[in-house]
């Protein structure tokens, strides 16, 4: 009798104990004293501000924003050495490719997009969101520190703007508007600090042409916006600035954009602050294994105002009876089509799309030919065999471009120029005129025959994450519905959206055993304790 209850016992300790043990941990997570509230505390409020204002070198009167850089750094030296070194400046480095693609050096200054196409030969409009001035064409002399522009990232009066189609200068007295003043240099440059977020969103709010066009989670509305919006930087929430995330040591600045970034170092990770088990419960934080925290804490993005969603240039350059330029708007006053850009196409609170992601990424070069349609601008690299790849939410920005029929590249395009008559698209309308210069700019070949071809680009989301009464549910993810958050990301076994009859049923088996087991054991218990 003793001998049958050991080999009992013996199978439901085999049987049992997982089960119970996975039970346990799926019901009741594992409980670990998390304080109920992170005290955060905005480094802009810790920190002494120097008044610049009882600076003598700062009250003489500046007649070139050049020369203010001079006096800036005749007290902060070596700092143009750290800012010269600085992606922000170069608008380059040097990276290595993945699928042994080799070593190049890319970035906004030389990488294809499918916005306007590329910053090249489009110097005096791309080159506002330069830290530079007057980086007009290929002449700029990136070594010349009084090329710096200090004021903006450090203005902290919100009157500081570089005009429109300078080139990255402000206006000056034969120039100014009422919109783009000749700034007050003496008042600017006493009253600088750290950066706010108004300065990094002067050009990350509007790449693309306007608030919102690209990214999807930057935008105006996060200057002063709810907690639904972003509960990081809303006002009546932690109030947080871009430099509290992308910590800044010697004007290296953490983060990667991988529209114009390859390589997995440099990030800015929720981790750094919340660690990687912020949860009260075991298996949601298992979840940070394979599913990055963006993933349920960014369910929507462009919650306040849209973002384009797909670009179709092949239609640009229509006009109407009298030969004038077009502007047409959709039922939300966005511009739908323009004579000069073709067709938009915008859209608010949007669901993201999901991929594996692993932090490097691939980049459709010049010299690249097309192998596949639509065309992929930037590949976000990954899988779910990859031990560094998560799940992760992204906007995808398609559109339509030009490209060379005969080789087959996507073609860089000169689309703006101070006046008519110089060739650029965006005065006189003329596709292959425009496509020459900026081929020509460029180096590349062209054969004088283009096309329009479908292209896709990726920008994974970060921003606008939302409170906690925001996030996904298990059920927008583990469900059979055809609207569920991952229903198109395949490769991989997802408990409550694939059904597998082995793992069912062997589920249910364990279940049942378990149970059965349990019963037995009572029963067994009480016989033996009779006799």
């Amino acid at each position: 009798m003793n001998n049958i209850l050991q080999k009992i016992t013996s199978f439901l300790v085999v049987l049992v104990l997982p089960a119970l043990v996975i039970f346990t941990t799926v019901h009741f997570g594992n409980k670990r004293g998390i304080p109920e509230k992170f005290e955060y505390q905005n480094r802009a409020d810790i920190e002494k501000k120097v008044d610049h204002a009882e600076f003598e070198i700062l009250q003489q009167e500046f007649k070139r924003p050049q020369d203010l850089t001079a006096a800036c750094l005749s007290c902060h030296n070596k700092r143009d050495d750290e800012l010269m070194a600085s992606a922000h400046w170069r608008w380059e480095r040097e990276t290595t490719l993945p699928n042994g693609r080799g070593t190049v050096t890319i970035g906004k200054k030389n990488l294809i997009n499918n916005f306007c196409a590329s910053a090249e030969s489009n110097n005096g409009s791309c080159m506002r969101c330069h830290i530079g001035y007057d980086w007009k064409d290929k002449t700029f002399d990136f070594e010349d520190p009084t090329n710096l522009d200090c004021l903006v990232c450090h203005d902290n009066t919100d009157t500081y703007k570089k005009r429109k189609g300078g080139a990255g200068m402000p206006s000056t007295a034969e120039n100014a508007t009422a919109e783009f003043p000749v700034p007050d240099y003496n008042y600017v440059a006493q009253n600088v600090g750290k950066p706010l977020k108004e300065n990094c969103g002067f050009c990350h709010f509007h790449g693309g042409g306007g608030n919102n066009v690209k990214h999807g989670d930057l935008e105006e509305a996060m200057l002063n916006c709810s907690r639904y919006v972003d509960v990081h930087m809303a006002k009546a929430g932690q109030d947080m600035s871009c430099n509290d995330c992308h910590l800044t040591e010697r004007h290296n600045i953490t983060g990667r954009a991988y529209s114009v970034s390859s390589e997995n170092n440099n990030r800015a990770y929720c981790e750094s602050c919340h660690t990687n088990t912020p949860h009260n419960d075991k298996v949601i934080d298992m979840h940070n294994h394979k599913v990055a925290c963006q993933t349920c804490h960014i369910p929507i993005y462009a919650k306040a105002n849209p973002t384009v969603m797909y670009w179709d240039w092949s239609v640009a350059g229509r006009t109407d009876e009298n030969g004038n330029k077009i502007t047409e708007y959709d039922v939300n006053h966005k511009y739908s089509y323009l004579s000069i850009k073709g067709k938009f196409v915008w859209d608010d609170n949007v669901k993201p799309d999901y991929m594996w992601f692993n932090g490097t990424a691939d980049h459709f070069l010049y010299g690249d030919t097309i192998s596949e349609i639509p065309v992929k601008i930037n590949t976000l690299m990954g899988s779910y065999e990859d031990q560094d790849s998560k799940i992760w939410p992204v906007k995808i920005h398609r559109g339509k471009q030009p490209f060379d029929v005969e080789t087959k590249e996507i073609v860089n395009v000169n689309v703006f120029a101070e006046k008519p008559g110089q060739g650029a698209f965006w005065e006189d309308l003329r596709w292959d005129t425009a496509i020459q210069i900026g081929m020509a700019y460029v180096g590349r070949y062209y054969s004088g025959q283009h096309d329009f071809v479908s292209t896709e680009m990726f920008w994974p989301l970060n921003h606008q994450v939302s409170p906690k009464e925001h996030t996904l549910k298990c059920t927008d993810c583990h469900t059979r519905s055809e609207d569920g958050r991952l229903a198109n990301l395949a490769g991989f076994y997802l408990p409550g959206r694939d059904y597998a009859k082995g793992v069912d049923y062997t589920g249910f088996a364990i279940i049942i055993i378990s149970l059965l087991g349990v019963v037995l054991h009572s029963v067994m218990r009480i016989v033996a304790r009779k006799n």
